[in-house]
């Protein structure tokens, strides 16, 4: 760094951390304590307690809390991204869905489509960090309910969300058929045996809504606010990082380019923590590209943005014949087909309840047919099924020539989808009994690109440099001083929701950077 560089920089910290979501939020609340100077950067700003966080036209008709920016598909049509740019990222409109990978998720497994490749690193290793996560993020589970799940050190520390009536006719109604439905782990502070101590009211605008009551778990309560706490930390809103520079060598990162209000900033730090999900961090290190790193920083295998994974997911809309005023009905799961067996001899997934679905959103576009608004909103069973897709080398985050993103992407292992869409079809059609039509009563719908969930695999990890992009403690191959901490890292995506191995990896991370910074 020349002696012009130097004086363009505001101020130089032990650790800069971009993004505040899961795995930047957690990464800080971890490195808090160590009295290390660090710098989390928010390229958004706080997202604002008002009325309109529970109200479905502001929030799901509107949009009012997507950003105004628009990516482009592998096609060239353009789009508005599902990503939320605020202190604690996604995680403010999240389900609090808090799964763990299986044990076999990360070893290489045969799929219908091709081959799901094994992670550098094994459960065992995670599960101390899924503990601690489960514990941070205040996750109401079972343990031992799942029969799926693997070896657990602790039990959960609260008891899993009751169900509901109609929920729990419907989980017996489950058992009956064959099946072994069990407690959803969530993250929310509620507590059924004494309900005016818990934050969370139980209400019907969760998965997809910011929470007013702050009783949903998300990355600004449970890590970024404690970590402030420390004289340590600081946080800079309004913060978009624009690039990062590198000393002569490329070997280390030198500089931070940030831009607030317009105004162009300079920061510097020891080590850098990238955490601004799978996509815009891997646009931030293409954006990096220099002399030294052409393809993008930390690019030599030619892998950054390559492999990217979202799962194949769909919202399906049952129209029971009982009613169902359900208010919380995300209580439960269903992983019977998660596994290869006799019966599906390749792995399908997870099933799932979504939240109701607003009666606007069911006037403004009914899923099914011939039945009048009111009728779907009171007698409709929501679920959420996914399904793993595979890291394909063609699906990809690249910039376009203005500098745009592009997400370039196809979906993949789609008869496991498929099968599972039928198996839940043909489930409810035995619980509902005579008359049940799929046609009249049944609709699926997948997510397209735009929606951007779960979104996971730019930067693999792994031993080989030609083959990973971060090796095994998610430190760039390329780079001495740049950590991932986001999703990038998966090299496969499993069939569960990513946000608990984001932050127990993150932890483990963490703790691999205390080691380095003494």
């Amino acid at each position: 760094m020349d002696a012009a560089q130097e004086a363009s920089v505001t101020r130089h910290y032990d650790v800069i951390v971009i993004g505040s979501g899961a795995g930047g939020g957690t990464i800080a609340h971890r490195l808090a304590p160590s009295g290390k100077r660090i710098l989390i950067l928010e390229r958004g700003d706080y997202l604002p307690r008002e009325k309109d966080n529970w109200d479905a036209r502001a929030v799901q008709l509107d949009g009012k809390y997507e950003p105004r920016e628009t990516w482009l598909d592998g096609a060239g049509k353009p789009f508005r991204p599902g990503v939320k740019y605020f202190v604690g990222g996604n995680t403010k409109v999240w389900g609090a869905a808090t799964l763990r990978l299986r044990p076999e998720d990360f070893g290489e497994v045969r799929h219908q489509g091709g081959i799901s490749p094994a992670w550098p690193v094994g459960y065992d290793e995670l599960e101390p960090y899924y503990v601690e996560a489960e514990h941070l993020w205040r996750v109401r589970g079972e343990r031992g309910a799942d029969p799926t799940e693997g070896p657990a050190s602790a039990p959960y520390r609260h008891a899993p969300v009751r169900h509901e009536p109609r929920i729990q006719q419907l989980v017996r109604d489950l058992e009956r058929a064959g099946t072994r439905p069990w407690s959803l782990p969530l993250a929310l502070m509620i507590d059924d045996q004494q309900p005016r101590s818990g934050a969370c009211l139980r209400c019907d605008t969760c998965d997809g809504f910011p929470c007013l009551v702050r009783g949903k778990a998300d990355a600004q309560v449970i890590c970024v606010e404690p970590a402030l706490r420390h004289r340590n930390v600081s946080l800079l809103t309004g913060a978009r990082v624009t690039g990062l520079g590198t000393s002569a060598s490329g070997r280390e990162v030198r500089t931070v380019h940030v831009e607030r209000d317009g105004v162009p900033e300079t920061y510097s730090a020891d080590v850098v923590v990238v955490a601004c999900g799978a996509i815009n961090s891997t646009a931030l290190l293409l954006r990096s590209a220099s002399d030294r790193h052409p393809a993008g920083l930390g690019n030599s295998s030619g892998l950054l943005g390559r492999n990217y994974m979202a799962h194949q997911n769909s919202a399906v809309f049952v129209l029971s014949r009982q009613e169902n005023r359900s208010v919380l009905q995300k209580t439960f799961a269903l992983s019977d087909y998660y596994h290869a067996s006799r019966e599906t001899p390749f792995p399908l997934g997870l099933i799932q309840p979504l939240n109701r679905t607003p009666a606007l959103l069911l006037e403004a576009a009914p899923p099914l047919a011939g039945h009048a608004p009111d009728h779907l909103a009171t007698h409709s069973l929501e679920f959420w099924i996914t399904t793993e897709d595979l890291p394909r080398p063609e699906n990809r985050v690249r910039l376009g020539p203005d500098g745009g993103i592009v997400v370039e992407y196809a979906p993949n292992n789609v008869e496991p989808h498929r099968a599972l869409t039928a198996k839940l079809a043909s489930l409810m059609a035995r619980i509902e009994g005579e008359g049940f039509s799929p046609e009249r009563h049944f609709s699926a719908q997948r997510m397209p690109v735009n929606v951007c969930s779960h979104q996971c695999g730019t930067m693999r990890f792994g031993d080989d440099p030609r083959q990973s992009v971060l090796d095994r403690d998610c430190r760039l191959h390329d780079v001495d001083n740049v950590y991932v901490a986001d999703a990038s890292f998966f090299p496969s995506s499993g069939a569960v929701n990513p946000t608990l191995t984001i932050i127990a990896n993150a932890m483990r991370v963490g703790d691999r950077l205390r080691e380095r910074l003494g």
